[in-house]
């Protein structure tokens, strides 16, 4: 169904060609747009040439059409005024809206289609007689991108994008739940991930433009076939949440990037916990110092170089020995040892999981 807006738009638009008054009433006679004050006094008339066998009609001055979505009836049309011309512009008009209608219709079948696509809400025979009814191309390459804003459901994300990317009707940008935005981008033009990551950026941009903030985009990997894009979607919500827990600095960000965090995000809390108890006992990474989360992640960073490190942080080297080896007497690990590292570093990621996980419940 058009928006009221959309159609107070066209017809708008029309009147400042055709200077003539339009009005579009539903079949109950309630005014749904208007060019003019006082035309809602066409109500009763409208209510009684709904009930006409005639398709327009001239009645106390006025030119009134009525406008079909296929066999029902859906609009009656008003035009300002009796004459040859006031019923040719009212014809125009009627037509133009007719034809938005079916326009709408369309993109609606194809949103549907789409949304039930990501969420694999469709058979495989389905997906494949719909998309060739639709005319949707089934073995493109195609990404999902998912667009997620500080505004969430009170934004026009969702107008802003279709506006963004225009009439490309190899792209569908749609909607499952009131927080994101959802791309599916076309890349029959052989788009690589560099240009997929500047897309996503240049999307962005346009949205911190238009006034939106805290702006996330994740993206899966790219899919050849229609019946593949619900995988590139998933790829995308997984990449949006992991993003979240541990590249919260980053706001793009892509499935493929992700490591090691897929793993764990993928883990069972009760496990974690299980894992987290055999490693520090009874402790938590939070207990430790600033001082020492603040010597492990700079560690961590120069890729477990002890020179690097105490230049990094303004320490002499022994001193950041000795911190070490504060650490592994508390932990048993110690950090210098690759595999005893990596064990570290894991447990840190599995806390920062558990963490998010127990916000996102309450």
């Amino acid at each position: 169904m058009i928006s009221n807006q959309i159609l107070q738009n066209t017809i708008e638009g029309l009147k400042a060609i055709a200077r003539v008054e339009l009005c579009v009433m539903d079949v109950d006679g309630k005014e749904v747009a208007s060019t003019a004050a006082g035309m809602e006094n066409c109500s009763a008339a409208a209510v009684e040439f709904v009930s006409s066998a005639a398709d327009s009609q001239e009645i106390q001055g006025y030119q009134y059409f009525k406008i079909f979505d296929e066999l029902q009836l859906e609009y009656i049309l008003i035009a300002g005024g009796a004459g040859e011309d006031v019923y040719m512009v009212g014809k125009m008009v009627a037509f133009q809206i007719q034809g938005l209608l079916i326009a709408y219709k369309e993109r609606f079948d194809k949103d549907n289609f789409i949304k039930n696509l990501l969420l694999d809400n469709l058979l495989l025979v389905d997906i494949y007689s719909r998309a060739k009814k639709l005319h949707i191309q089934t073995d493109g390459k195609r990404v999902v991108m998912i667009i997620e804003t500080e505004n969430g459901k009170d934004s026009n994300v969702l107008e802003l994008m279709r506006t963004y990317y225009g009439n490309n009707s190899k792209d569908f940008i749609t909607a499952v739940d009131e927080n994101n935005v959802i791309v599916v981008k076309d890349l029959s033009e052989g788009d690589s991930g560099k240009e997929i990551d500047k897309t996503a950026r240049s999307a962005e941009a346009y949205l911190l433009k238009e006034g939106m903030k805290n702006i996330r985009i994740s993206f899966g990997t790219t899919v050849n076939e229609i019946k593949e894009v619900s995988r590139s979607y998933k790829e995308a919500k997984m990449a949006l949440d992991v993003g979240k827990i541990f590249f919260g600095e980053r706001d793009i960000v892509a499935y493929s990037e992700l490591g090691i965090g897929r793993l764990i995000y993928q883990l069972p809390i009760p496990l974690c916990k299980m894992f987290i108890k055999e490693i520090f006992g009874g402790k938590s990474p939070d207990d430790f110092d600033e001082e020492t989360l603040t010597t492990i992640n700079k560690f961590f960073e120069n890729s477990l170089n002890v020179s690097e490190t105490s230049r990094q942080l303004f320490i002499h080297r022994n001193t950041l020995v000795y911190r070490l080896d504060k650490l592994q007497k508390s932990t048993g690990l110690d950090l210098r040892v690759f595999e005893d590292a990596i064990t570290f570093k894991i447990a840190l990621m599995v806390v920062k999981y558990m963490k998010y996980m127990e916000t996102f419940e309450y």
